[in-house]
């Protein structure tokens, strides 16, 4: 088992070799295997790409994200610009539903409202707006259609996903549907085997939330 020291270390480098992430002004502390990021990043892609970088060393059990977005003049948008920037990215994904989607900027942070049928539908629109120059941070409202579903089926679709994705851990997740709302819990190997069984969860039609009570163990 990484001591605390050795897996600040095995992070900062991991954030060094992203060649996606400005590393050069992000914090790293580790406490019992908690690793906390803070500082600077020049874009709110980065953010995100620096957490993802620390949850893919191994040994680390959480990740807690404080890292701030300051953006160089050269990425400096006004509301309007990023605006239609964002109406435009929508329109164009394949995924998105934009006529079921509103959206608001204020100070370069932007807010998503609407609803949708999806899970993934929900998740395409945040992941478009991430990338766009300007923007500072994202608020996803965006909500599901509730559905009448058979929840002991959907519970089955999920457990069947489970054992196609995510192989080795899928027997340590329990899966417990209530209405519209599936509960993971149990223990996972890796923040990927997390997101894969939260994915599957997802992918379930008629799921409007999904509640992580996943945990990665070593």
């Amino acid at each position: 088992m990484k001591t605390d020291s050795q897996l600040q270390t095995d992070v900062m480098q991991e954030l060094t070799w992203d060649a996606s992430v400005t590393h050069e002004h992000i914090g790293v502390a580790v406490s019992k295997g908690i690793v906390t990021l803070s500082g600077t990043v020049p874009t709110f892609i980065e953010k995100f790409a620096a957490e993802r970088a620390a949850q893919r060393v191994a040994g680390v059990n959480a990740v807690v994200e404080k890292i701030e977005v300051k953006l160089p003049s050269v990425y400096s948008r006004d509301d309007e610009d990023i605006a239609k920037a964002v109406l435009n990215q929508l329109k164009w994904s394949v995924q998105v539903p934009d006529k079921d989607i509103k959206i608001g900027v204020e100070n370069g942070w932007v807010t998503l409202n609407g609803e949708v049928s999806w899970g993934f539908q929900k998740n395409a629109a945040y992941q478009a707006v991430q990338p766009l120059t300007g923007v500072q941070g994202v608020t996803n409202n965006i909500t599901l259609k509730e559905k009448k579903i058979d929840t002991d089926k959907v519970k089955q679709k999920i457990e069947e996903a489970l054992k196609r994705e995510a192989k080795r851990e899928a027997n340590k997740i329990a899966v417990q549907v209530s209405g519209n709302k599936v509960t993971l819990s149990g223990d996972v190997r890796s923040f990927s085997e997390m997101e894969d069984a939260k994915w599957a969860a997802w992918s379930a039609p008629g799921v409007v939330s999904v509640e992580n009570r996943m945990r990665v163990t070593h």
